[in-house]
């Protein structure tokens, strides 16, 4: 994944294109800058080996035939398919400027070099039938294979599978990068995506993450100018502890874990305090020193549980939701949330996220509107996170760890971010930074982690952002 990488739509690409196009800048000049990158980076993949170009019959069929055009003239031993006749301007201009033969997509041979020019950030419906098993079986049969943008087959805005094939080894962007590189089906069919730079300008909300920056203690700090995290115990005690050490390890200057096990496992740096009652929580949310409060991880769901959830509530200070909290809230989330004036964090997985809010579009589309919604941060986890503001900021995280997929490593993000928040994170900020360093963390761990992993990497990954 490139690091901070602006993130447009298929419509905001375009218009960034027409903005270029109104600078004085041709059609033309754009096709040729792209189609320039492409065969950059298919003559380096390609190392000498014979090449394989299918021309579709829109822009991306027009940078196709530059790139081919390029590389013959470069000495490349090239085919080219076309798989239709060329649209009028820029296409049809960089058609006529090939020299060498052309055949049709079913008469094609597989070479070992395939390069994917057939359809780019226009498409919208699914592949014809005939035209997608052709080319599966061309890219089956290619050693290497590159996209150009992106994967025929994919749709740009949601990553949804149109009849894209496997087997693409690069994806490279043309001038920022799209949803569909990172979410759904196309973070699996892209394969590594590369960024080429066209000199487009792009002012996008929209970014991958990047690695935070964190700043040293000063000489003058305590635990409390770090910030206190309290985390709530409930049900499933553990669930809680590998919050609270997550804080710990994420930074905090004090972590209390409030519960009805006062003298319960954990690391004697850990400060506990008995909570049995909903009255009992509200008394300990009333100290003015607490920072950010954690609910939810092993929190249960029954009566008790959601008292506790009304008291969180009700506290002024920060609030990070997870797992039960989030299940508790169920439909009601915008109602709930909406109520808080104070700044609340939500950690939702795919299935506590669809339990919450309905609705449909891309990931990307549906966590914005929930967090508009509910004027909450969501972190809406995944194998595509996706980090949305209530003020429409998206921060995406694609292709951590597979090994995260394990139980505990939620309340360990939860811990992580309420880290974050204390020492003095605000909005996206908090949720980017926890988001990063939990999945380097994951790195870290290698194969096969554990929740309990992540939290001993932790100052690794942190001393990696000082």
């Amino acid at each position: 994944m490139i690091p901070g990488a602006p993130i447009v739509t298929a419509a905001e690409m375009r218009a960034a294109e027409q903005a270029v196009f109104a600078r004085g800048v041709s059609q033309d000049e754009l096709m040729e800058r792209a189609g320039s990158a492409v065969a950059r980076e298919t003559a380096r993949f390609a190392a000498g080996r014979p090449i394989l170009i299918l021309a579709g019959p829109g822009n991306n069929g027009g940078d196709a035939y530059v790139a081919a055009r390029l590389l013959r003239n470069d000495g490349h031993d090239v085919s080219l398919v076309a798989t239709g006749v060329p649209a009028p301007g820029a296409a049809e201009r960089m058609h006529a400027l090939w020299q060498g033969p052309t055949s049709s997509l079913y008469a094609a041979r597989p070479r070992p070099m395939l390069v994917d020019g057939l359809f780019g950030t226009g498409l919208t419906r699914p592949l014809e039938r005939g035209l997608a098993a052709v080319f599966a079986d061309l890219s089956k049969q290619a050693e290497f294979t590159l996209a150009i943008d992106l994967p025929s087959g994919i749709d740009t805005d949601t990553g949804g599978d149109l009849g894209a094939p496997g087997g693409i080894d690069v994806s490279l962007a043309l001038g920022a990068l799209k949803p569909g590189h990172l979410l759904d089906a196309g973070l699996a069919r892209c394969g590594t995506v590369l960024l080429a730079d066209l000199d487009i300008p792009v002012d996008a909300r929209w970014r991958t993450i990047a690695r935070p920056s964190i700043e040293t203690p000063s000489a003058h700090s305590h635990k409390y100018s770090r910030g206190l995290v309290a985390v709530i115990e409930g049900a499933m005690p553990g669930a809680a502890r590998l919050a609270a050490r997550a804080a710990m390890a994420g930074g905090a200057g004090y972590v209390v874990l409030a519960g009805d096990r006062p003298w319960g496992e954990g690391p004697d740096a850990l400060v506990r305090r008995e909570v049995r009652s909903a009255e009992d929580l509200a008394e300990f949310l009333a100290w003015d020193r607490i920072d950010a409060v954690v609910l939810g991880p092993g929190l249960g769901r029954d009566r008790r549980a959601e008292a506790f959830l009304s008291v969180a509530f009700a506290a002024p200070c920060p609030l990070i939701l997870d797992g039960d909290a989030l299940t508790l809230l169920g439909t009601g989330a915008a109602r709930w949330l909406g109520t808080r004036d104070a700044p609340t964090w939500i950690t939702p997985h795919s299935g506590e996220f669809d339990r919450m809010f309905a609705g449909a579009g891309s990931k990307i589309d549906r966590t914005l509107a929930a967090a508009a919604e509910t004027r909450a941060t969501i972190v809406h986890k995944g194998a595509d996170t996706v980090i949305a503001s209530p003020k429409g900021d998206v921060r995406l995280l694609a292709g951590a760890s597979p090994w995260l997929s394990t139980a505990g490593t939620g309340d360990v993000l939860a811990g992580l971010l309420a880290a974050q928040v204390v020492q003095g994170g605000k909005g996206i900020v908090p949720a980017e930074a926890a988001a990063w360093l939990h999945a380097r963390a994951a790195q870290l761990a290698g194969p096969a982690l554990i929740a309990d992993d992540l939290i001993a990497q932790l100052p690794k990954a942190i001393s990696e952002c000082l």
